[in-house]
């Protein structure tokens, strides 16, 4: 709300300089003095002036760019009662608005607007800051956590009443070490849905990565298999490795590595025993694409939008038996955003799905380099 207190002083300003010494026999031209012009200029939120007939005389280029403003006619009807109400008895006015979106898949424009007349020749200007980004924010913010307490409320509920259990079962080894195997499960799911946590939260809170270098695609792609191994291998899932050796990327190795890491841990999750996972890289023009492809169960056309939200499951129930903490593909969106790409998906019922992840290549062009090794990319588990 930075631009609304500039812009309450420049009202401020504007009304001390418009007042004219004495009210004039005859309506004054309908003019603005250079001074209001000029501040008018710098305001950063929308600004209008009406005449003492509701025409518009000054309009920014932000007004006319959201649509408040069509030729000399001010659009919002309610930007004019207000403004009527100002002209007619002089004080200043606050309200919120809402009008249709001005960007492609927005339904609506908020503003946060402020009304004051300009002197007493009937003048009003209005201003107007969008507040659109802002109010989604919160409702972002809102959302994060109510969702952060309602999973974190989930497993350290269930550890209290197995440690109830625990206690009213002292006498019985067999249900003592049956529950504490759950109690495990459940500090493990814990454990994971902080760690996605502070993971999360240390990509959003750079929009930069601080330190980008050269990243081996190979290497990466490695590492994410390993730290994968054991799940897959007790399914007796293959993880294998393909496609394009030895190709380098910019940003950041350990973040390249969370990411793969989340997608090869979602197709090992959402497939069913003795099939593969393969990790392929390949390059495209001025990017390197790294693609994951399972025999999973696939994804629902109709989720597969909203798929990449935090704490977003297809099936709630089976991500939990799975251990699924609803983060890792929020992890991987940001991931790819962080580094100046995108993550894509490609999914049918019962097919299996591919996700792709699409990252600037090291040097602007995606070159396949020796590699420092002899070891060939192989099927690895």
């Amino acid at each position: 709300m930075g631009g609304f207190l500039v812009g309450t002083l420049v009202m401020l300003a504007i009304r001390r300089q418009s007042e004219p010494a004495s009210v004039p026999d005859s309506p004054p031209e309908e003019t603005l003095s250079p001074g209001v012009a000029s501040l008018l200029a710098v305001l950063p939120s929308s600004a209008v002036v009406l005449d003492r007939e509701d025409r518009v005389l000054r309009a920014s280029s932000a007004a006319r760019a959201y649509g408040l403003v069509r030729g000399d006619t001010l659009i919002s009807a309610e930007l004019l009662a207000l403004a009527r109400k100002v002209r007619r008895d002089g004080e200043i006015r606050e309200g919120e608005i809402e009008t249709s979106g001005r960007k492609f898949g927005q339904e609506s424009t908020s503003f946060a607007v402020r009304v004051a007349p300009l002197g007493s020749t009937g003048q009003v200007l209005v201003l107007a800051e969008d507040q659109t980004d802002r109010l989604r924010v919160e409702a972002v913010r809102r959302d994060f956590v109510a969702n952060v307490s309602h999973e974190l409320k989930t497993p350290v509920g269930a550890l209290s009443l197995l440690a109830e259990t625990i206690q009213d079962a002292a006498d019985d080894p067999e249900a003592v070490t049956r529950f504490a195997g759950r109690m495990q499960h459940e500090a493990a799911r814990l454990t994971y849905l902080i760690q996605d946590l502070i993971t999360l939260s240390r990509i959003q809170g750079a929009e930069e990565i601080p330190t980008p270098e050269p990243v081996q695609v190979d290497e990466a792609v490695h590492e994410a298999i390993d730290r994968c191994s054991t799940k897959a291998a007790s399914k007796d899932i293959t993880l294998v490795a393909g496609g394009t050796g030895g190709l380098n990327i910019w940003g950041d190795d350990e973040l390249l590595v969370t990411a793969l890491r989340n997608l090869i841990d979602n197709a090992v999750a959402y497939s069913p025993e003795h099939t593969r996972v393969v990790v392929s890289a390949r390059p495209a023009g001025d990017s390197v694409e790294i693609s994951i492809s399972d025999q999973g169960i696939g994804i629902p056309e109709s989720a597969q939008e909203r798929i990449f939200e935090r704490f977003f499951r297809v099936d709630a129930a089976r991500s939990r038996s799975t251990g699924g903490t609803g983060l890792g593909l929020a992890i991987v969106k940001h991931v790819a955003v962080a580094h100046g790409g995108e993550v894509s998906v490609w999914s049918k019922e019962g097919s299996g799905s591919t996700f792709t992840l699409r990252l600037p290549a090291f040097g602007g062009v995606a070159v396949a380099t020796p590699r420092t090794t002899s070891t060939p990319l192989e099927a690895a588990t």
